[in-house]
């Protein structure tokens, strides 16, 4: 946890600006840490802010753990072994063929630095799309927190811990499913305090065309013109690590 040592502290305010959840600020001429916002992402830390060393790192305990882990790029989730928010599965779709012919996968990017997310409102995310049936990524570290990935919900523990963001990541049963879990997902927008924004990943008909895009519209929805595409070069991996 990142604590002040008033001891050392002058109470200069260098630190204050490098916290980019806003969690530093000044009581008294001395730095506060506002655990309940802090994420433990220890940017004042490693940015060298204080020059006294009056801003410290001590051990964490879960559930905190998970405020560092999903808010510091060093990081690596020990459930899943994959590093960062979430997975690369939908930008190396042309190598890893999670999505093929026919199918949809979404991404949920929830929160951002300076305004952050507690795992509270991505389960509210969560349960909306859970109704359509989608299936939840299982290498994606938010999944390792649901205590039921039918319904999308979140182990009671977890739920009021702040991240700087986090991915919720699932497929669509159905491509027809989609119009019905775009609109879930403009509903639980509503009901939340954070942003997040929403990647959708399909492969392209042979004729060159999107099968998802019909569908964004029906729902009342465009295409950002920097969306991505892939247009195939990696080679798809085998089981047993070989390529073709």
């Amino acid at each position: 946890m990142v604590t002040v040592d008033k001891e050392r502290c002058v109470g200069c305010e260098r630190c204050v600006p490098y916290c980019p959840a806003d969690a530093i600020s000044m009581k008294k001429s001395k730095a506060f840490v506002n655990e309940d916002e802090c994420v433990e992402c220890y940017t004042c830390i490693r940015a060298g802010a204080c020059m006294l060393g009056a801003i410290r790192q001590t051990e964490l305990i879960w559930p905190r753990t998970l405020r560092h882990v999903f808010s510091s790029v060093t990081t690596v989730h020990m459930e899943t072994r994959v590093s960062g928010r979430g997975t690369e599965e939908m930008k190396t779709n042309d190598v890893t063929n999670r999505f093929g012919d026919g199918e949809v996968g979404f991404s949920v990017d929830m929160g951002r630095p300076g305004l952050g997310v507690r795992f509270k409102d991505v389960e509210k995310v969560a349960k909306a799309v859970a109704k359509w049936g989608v299936e939840f990524e299982p290498m994606n570290p938010v999944t390792m927190l649901m205590t039921n990935r039918n319904s999308g919900e979140f182990r009671d523990e977890v739920k009021g811990e702040k991240v700087h963001s986090c991915v919720l990541e699932f497929a669509a049963k159905k491509l027809s499913d989609t119009p019905k879990i775009l609109r879930a997902l403009v509903e639980a927008a509503k009901d939340i305090d954070a942003v997040f924004s929403l990647g959708i990943c399909s492969r392209l008909t042979n004729e060159g065309e999107s099968p998802v895009l019909p569908l964004l519209r029906e729902a009342g929805m465009s295409l950002k013109p920097n969306g991505k595409l892939n247009i195939g070069l990696g080679r798809p991996l085998q089981k047993g690590g070989a390529s073709t």
